[in-house]
């Protein structure tokens, strides 16, 4: 095996040829998309060949970018899940966008300790109606904008959305919430994630009073 492969790191010698291109995609997904899911197709192979070969490869190659590995066999999905702050990952999206991952939270969560159904699956007006109910002082961002915002959450892998009928309103849009979202921002409790609400809530006018 050469150590000259100007595409492969000289520090894992013991990866065979066989398993470097599809070691390079992974890492590719986990460093592009933060998420590797491995529910069908090729990547579920790709969250085989890791979990079950390449977990300490990959943190060693994660560590100093100061990301964390996380391995979840429930949901078969692999995430570079930053490590300084819970919420580090946040700081990429627009103010919009993180108001609509805190209810995208909350909406997980609520399904996941009344159900027991993996999937987390709720309409586009679902959210709306959920946003307006979080953030009553703020106003609701259009359907076309939620659209857009949740474009950006499918590229990194957060959510899933599909419109059972292409000419039915953006409202009837579903939307997976993956796990993945919970782990982005994993509060520790429905407490926690008041107070981080709390930070977005704008002022009242008596509260805003000297």
């Amino acid at each position: 095996m050469s150590d000259s492969d100007p595409y492969w790191p000289r520090f894992w010698p013991d990866v065979p040829d066989s398993d470097r291109a599809p070691l390079r995609e992974i890492m590719a997904e986990l460093l592009g998309r933060g998420t590797l899911l491995g529910t069908d197709g090729s990547g579920r192979d790709l969250f085989l060949l890791a979990r079950d070969h390449y977990q300490e490869h990959l943190k060693d190659y994660l560590a100093p970018l100061g990301l964390e590995l996380i391995v979840d066999d429930d949901f078969y999905l692999l995430q570079a899940r930053p490590r300084p702050e819970a919420c580090l990952l946040l700081a990429q999206f627009t103010k919009d966008e993180t108001l609509l991952l805190l209810v995208l939270w909350r909406a997980w969560d609520d399904h996941r300790t009344t159900r027991a159904e993996q999937s987390v699956i709720i309409t586009v007006d679902d959210l709306w109606q959920r946003f307006k109910s979080t953030f009553e002082n703020i106003e609701p961002p259009e359907k076309t904008h939620v659209e857009n915002m949740l474009a950006r959450m499918k590229r990194h892998r957060l959510v899933r959305t599909q419109r059972p009928d292409p000419n039915a309103p953006i409202g009837e849009t579903l939307i997976e919430i993956l796990p993945s979202l919970a782990r982005t921002i994993p509060f520790d409790s429905i407490e926690s994630w008041l107070a981080r609400v709390a930070l977005y809530q704008p002022q009242s006018t008596a509260e805003a009073s000297p």
